[in-house]
């Protein structure tokens, strides 16, 4: 019996690319966003490898074509067509938190799919549409875990969703004040989700 083709091995993100688009040093237009699933089994989580990957934001040069890589993210989703009668945990991990408008259609999947767990971290906060606040206030209130990247997800980035070339076993090349400035960001997140002014 012949034995099937390889698996095709997953993309991984370039680690220029991680690291200029995760860093809080940086301030990129485009935003990433990587993501796993998890079937949840009583007390326990199996990961489903293939539903595993990255992806980043769409545009042109007509304004009206942009897609945000969160609808992006939902789209592909959809196309999964999860077992709504098993229980999952998906966790994204995005270079910016969502806009409003993603905020929106997050909360929308949420209420639809009541068998998805959603889990957020976000290595910083976008600021640039009025209403930011209240869509991430929205995504907490529909039950999503919004949260800011801690060194921890960071390295865990680096390590599951980056190519490192030859050595498997690289380090994450933390940059400069990045401990400080996820704890900053994780305690206006807090404010912003107590419904605080910054």
């Amino acid at each position: 019996m012949e034995a099937g083709p390889a698996p095709e091995a997953r993309p991984l993100m370039d680690e220029q690319t991680f690291l200029d688009n995760f860093s809080h040093l940086n301030c990129p237009r485009k935003t990433y966003l990587c993501y796993e699933v998890e079937l949840l089994v009583g007390e326990n989580s199996i990961p489903l490898d293939e539903y595993k990957d990255f992806l980043h934001n769409e545009s042109s040069y007509k304004i009206w074509e942009r897609c945000h890589a969160e609808l992006i993210f939902l789209e592909r989703m959809a196309s999964w067509n999860l077992d709504t009668e098993l229980r999952y945990r998906v966790t994204c991990f995005i270079s910016w938190s969502p806009c409003p408008d993603c905020a929106d259609e997050l909360v929308k999947f949420l209420r639809e799919s009541r068998h998805v767990n959603l889990r957020i971290f976000a290595a910083r906060i976008y600021e640039r549409f009025p209403g930011y606040e209240e869509g991430l206030r929205a995504l907490n209130a529909a039950g999503a875990e919004v949260a800011m990247m801690t060194f921890q997800e960071f390295e865990y980035c680096w390590k599951n969703f980056v190519d490192h070339q030859q050595d498997e076993d690289e380090s994450f090349p933390s940059w400069d004040n990045l401990v400080v400035r996820s704890e900053e960001l994780s305690q206006r997140l807090a404010g912003i989700l107590q419904n605080q002014e910054d």
